[in-house]
């Protein structure tokens, strides 16, 4: 009889990591999963093609999955709960499209667990099985010993799908317009050349979108005080002042990455105020008295009707 298979998982780099939605839901995703849900007749020839045939066909019910960190390390450990599905919720996970699916009931490890060498590979796929023979009887191991009621626990409940914002605002639909005829051209690199920096991101794309949201010029700072974006309620242009901290990062890079840099951005400025992290396209609010709590998101290319709420806190007021 075949052993019980062992797979590993990515959670994606620190900056984009996804992996704690795993653990909420009780689900492993992968991607990506714009081309709809895979089937036997799916015909797709790419490397990520594979990635999702193999999630699709090849794991199965009962076998155990590693959330890897990196090449040597892991945050949980799970058992495989039910058969390939299709999940649209997941269609925006930090920027990330995955919908391909599978349920699973996580362990967190109350620390996360080193192997001490680069024990997935030197450069490891978002998920492989798992052949190296010391991971294979940690695994083993920690599913055969107590407690062992979280691999019979009920499955948290998953999210529901976010309705798409079909009605745009009027005030943006040109920039809405623009980001959708610049997102493909930014990613080729033939017809486009280097990607564009953060510089090119917050001129072409955030100031526009800011200007469409009712800001005049002399209330954009740019680089100001070494912040990015600064919005000020009024002039003049002081900490006082302020109204909003906006921190870019590069297309890809994820932009949940510059919290922390905006947070020195706050506590350098002396004043409470709310900071915005973006790519030009993404856009995430948090909260200052909130302990820097996200509270509102918008996708200009996956609009849905919650990204109302950050265009209503990010608009003049």
């Amino acid at each position: 009889m075949e052993a019980r298979a062992v797979w590993q998982i990515s959670g994606k780099p620190v900056s984009r990591f996804y992996g704690e939605l795993f653990l909420q839901y009780g689900i492993a995703l992968i991607g990506p999963g714009d081309t709809g849900p895979w089937s036997v007749e799916t015909v797709n020839d790419t490397r990520d093609g594979k990635f999702v045939r193999r999630f699709a066909t090849e794991v199965h019910p009962g076998e155990i999955v590693l959330l890897r960190k990196g090449t040597s390390r892991i945050c949980a450990v799970g058992i495989v709960a039910g058969d390939y599905e299709y999940f649209n919720q997941f269609d925006d996970v930090n920027g990330w499209d995955l919908q391909h699916g599978r349920r699973v009931r996580w362990c967190r490890l109350p620390a996360e667990y080193s192997f001490g060498k680069a024990v997935f590979g030197a450069n490891p796929t978002r998920l492989s099985r798992v052949w190296n023979a010391e991971v294979i009887d940690y695994a083993m191991r920690f599913v055969s010993s107590a407690p062992t009621h979280w691999q019979t626990a009920s499955l948290p409940k998953l999210p529901s799908e976010e309705a798409p914002l079909d009605n745009v605002p009027d005030y943006l639909r040109e920039i809405v317009a623009h980001v959708n005829d610049l997102r493909p051209l930014f990613s080729d690199r033939g017809s486009f050349g280097d990607p564009p920096t953060e510089d090119e991101l917050i001129v072409h794309l955030a100031v526009p979108f800011l200007r469409a949201l009712g800001w005049p010029p002399e209330r954009i700072a740019v680089k100001w005080r070494y912040v990015d974006v600064m919005l000020f309620a009024t002039l003049p242009r002081t900490p006082e002042n302020s109204f909003l901290i906006i921190e870019a990062k590069r297309l890809g890079t994820g932009v949940e990455g510059a919290l922390e840099q905006a947070k020195a951005y706050v506590a350098a400025l002396g004043v409470a105020r709310d900071v915005v992290v973006t790519d030009g396209i993404r856009y995430r609010l948090y909260s200052c008295n909130a302990g820097f709590t996200p509270v509102a998101y918008a996708n200009l290319l996956r609009l849905k009707v919650p990204a109302l709420l950050l265009f209503n806190k990010m608009r003049r007021p």
